[in-house]
């Protein structure tokens, strides 16, 4: 049983729930008028991009990209590879980033960089966690789900070794999980 790795959880189900629907809300204020391109960076962000893209109230598209910083590690490698790219053209168009967690920032400054560079009418960055205590680029979201503390957290979409992603809530992996591996 997958729970048995789990230390505890962060994030319930109804936590999760919660705050993704007062994030959309906050996405249909700030984009009324506009058509954005809502960007999921898989595979991680799949989970709460399908509950967030359903909790926004007007209409957008939606693309997706996976790049892979991490390989079968606990942390980023440092070295970003575009595994899928867009299917569309963004140029012109407004543009949320939707990402599971922001943690050294690597990914996504080159991501963020790589996407401003296609002309793009604006470029915001959605994430449902936020893990400052492991930043070491100058990367900062503009819609935050939760800030969480330096714990190896999996569910929701967010993996170990592609385990634990269909967890319906976000916990803290057991350290003897991980380690040694």
């Amino acid at each position: 049983m997958m729970e048995n790795d789990i230390e505890r959880t962060l994030f319930s189900e109804e936590e999760l729930k919660r705050r993704v629907a007062e994030m959309g809300a906050q996405i249909t204020r700030d984009y009324e008028g506009k058509k954005p391109v809502i960007i999921s960076i898989l595979r991680g962000s799949y989970i709460f991009m399908a509950d967030l893209t359903r909790e926004i109230k007007i209409p957008c598209n939606v693309d997706f990209m996976a790049v892979s910083s991490y390989g079968g590690g606990t942390s980023s490698s440092g070295q970003v590879k575009i595994l899928k790219d867009l299917s569309e053209n963004i140029e012109g168009r407004d543009v949320l980033v939707v990402e599971d967690i922001l943690d050294s920032g690597n990914t996504l400054s080159y991501l963020l960089q790589l996407l401003k560079a296609r002309k793009v009418a604006s470029i915001k960055l959605c994430t449902l966690l936020d893990k400052p205590a492991r930043r070491t680029k100058d990367v900062q979201a503009d819609y935050v789900g939760f800030t969480v503390p330096d714990y190896f957290v999996v569910g929701y979409g967010l993996d170990y070794a592609e385990y634990y992603r269909n967890l319906p809530y976000i916990g803290i992996l057991k350290p003897a999980v991980y380690e040694g591996h």
